[in-house]
């Protein structure tokens, strides 16, 4: 499955593993766009599009206009709001003002930011992660949790069973036995939580919420793998033994975090954890102050979802792409309608950039996304190949004014078989952010060469063959 580390392999994985896939939905259904907009809308057509909620609540139609002319200030308005009104084509999307971002750069600099805002916290403490490996980082954190619940913060813990398979129950046992109250998704053994087994449903999500008011979300598990910076950056440079891998998360304050809080909490209740996770007296009704300027939107998917929200984004934007489209997944292996979206793009001028993986936690993902390079190739897409380092984060960046950062990845597993938080962020404020990150990546990758790629070994290319034919299911 992709998104297992490797220290989770074994016999028992191996079982479930089988069988999450044997059921799996063979991917997710959105129409691509036959025709994206000739022009983008004014500010006041495309501000009656769109819904905005604000620090003091819902924008009037006024106060959106005013808002998309302060986006479309930092340049680009016209790419913006063409984004945007595909968007508003799909559906009417929620999305959140007043909110300040920050990219968070592989393990150490995440879990310095994440344990600051648990140090800080004063009401709730809410962590929902794929994977809470027992090793010093979650030591750490557990003391933290612990220490937190014990000045009466509410903490809770939410993680996946199967994701977290490897780490002995004795670690959440004692957090429960310290009022940090915690719940295992999708149980693994049916008897576990009778009416909530579904061993072909993971919750993939890496999500942190303190107080209602700041939000973390991306790539980055409670695991070892990241308790030291990736190969090219403070692993290499510091001349550190293991480095750990590369991935990105982001930081939320603002409106948006209390959207973030909710899902957690209804995460809780449609898992059947027991007692609502209702939030502290007061948290609900304070006001969210306005933390920033930056415009976002939160997408949470489920398996249950008719189309995948995350998946529709990305073909919808690369579709409706016209500059460029930098895309960096840890795990990449597309269906039909995404390669030619990345391929017609390229094909009418669009800069369009993939950074994969060079090698992996798990490898027949790794080669089911090789056996599209010529395709891509030919079709003028660049691609690269982080080296030294397992490449884990799920980011992209389109036009310079749409970025998301998230748990999903351009698999089919991520889309069809997985609940999945992305992040979207809006304008080129924190797109040149994310395309600065995107080329100090670049640094430490090689560029696949068409000529020497379709020289490649016959043992290669059986790989990526026998990759290819169970594409749908990793």
């Amino acid at each position: 499955m992709a998104g297992q580390p490797g220290w989770l392999s074994g016999p028992a994985l191996l079982v479930c593993a089988v069988l999450a896939t044997a059921c799996a939905s063979p991917g997710p259904r959105a129409d691509r766009l036959s025709a994206p907009p000739a022009s983008a809308p004014g500010n006041r057509a495309l501000a009656a599009q769109l819904r905005v909620q604000g620090a003091q609540g819902r924008l009037a139609p006024a106060q959106r206009a005013q808002l998309l002319a302060v986006l479309g200030a930092q340049g680009s308005a016209g790419l913006l709001q063409r984004h945007l009104a595909v968007m508003a084509e799909a559906g009417e999307p929620l999305l959140f003002a007043s909110n300040r971002v920050q990219l968070l750069v592989d393990g150490p600099r995440t879990f310095a930011a994440m344990f600051a805002a648990i140090e800080a916290a004063r009401h709730s403490v809410l962590l929902q992660s794929y994977i809470i490996e027992d090793t010093a980082i979650a030591q750490q954190l557990a003391v933290l949790l612990r220490r937190k619940r014990a000045e009466g913060v509410q903490v809770a813990l939410l993680y996946d069973d199967l994701g977290s398979f490897g780490t002995a129950t004795a670690f959440f046992d004692g957090l429960r036995a310290a009022g940090v109250v915690s719940c295992a998704l999708h149980p693994v053994n049916p008897l576990t939580r009778p009416g909530y087994w579904n061993i072909t449903q993971r919750d993939h999500r890496k999500l942190l919420v303190v107080d209602r008011a700041v939000g973390f979300t991306g790539g980055i598990n409670i695991s070892a793998v990241y308790a030291s910076g990736s190969f090219g950056r403070a692993g290499r440079r510091a001349g550190a033994a293991a480095a750990g891998w590369r991935d990105t998360q982001v930081q939320i304050q603002g409106p948006a975090a209390v959207a973030m809080d909710d899902l957690v909490r209804a995460t809780w209740q449609a898992q059947g954890c027991g007692a609502p996770l209702t939030a502290p007296p007061g948290l609900v009704t304070a006001a969210t102050p306005a933390a920033g300027t930056a415009v976002v939107r939160i997408i949470p998917t489920t398996p249950d979802d008719a189309i995948n929200r995350i998946y529709s984004l990305l073909i919808t934007a690369i579709d409706a792409s016209q500059r460029s489209v930098f895309l960096t997944m840890g795990y990449f292996a597309p269906g039909a309608d995404m390669l030619d979206a990345l391929c017609d793009a390229a094909r009418r001028g669009v800069d369009v950039q993939l950074l994969l993986p060079a090698r992996s936690d798990f490898a027949p993902v790794l080669h089911a996304g090789r056996s599209h390079y010529s395709q891509l190739l030919d079709a003028g897409v660049r691609v690269h190949e982080l080296q030294d380092a397992v490449l884990h984060a799920k980011t992209a960046v389109i036009d310079g004014v749409v970025s998301t950062v998230g748990s999903s990845n351009m698999d089919w597993r991520s889309f069809a078989g997985n609940s999945e938080l992305n992040a979207v962020v809006f304008g080129e404020d924190f797109g040149d952010a994310m395309q600065q990150m995107f080329r100090q990546d670049l640094r430490d990758a090689q560029p696949i060469l068409a000529a020497t790629w379709h020289q490649r070994s016959l043992l290669q290319r059986l790989r990526e063959t026998l990759a290819r034919w169970f594409e749908a299911w990793w």
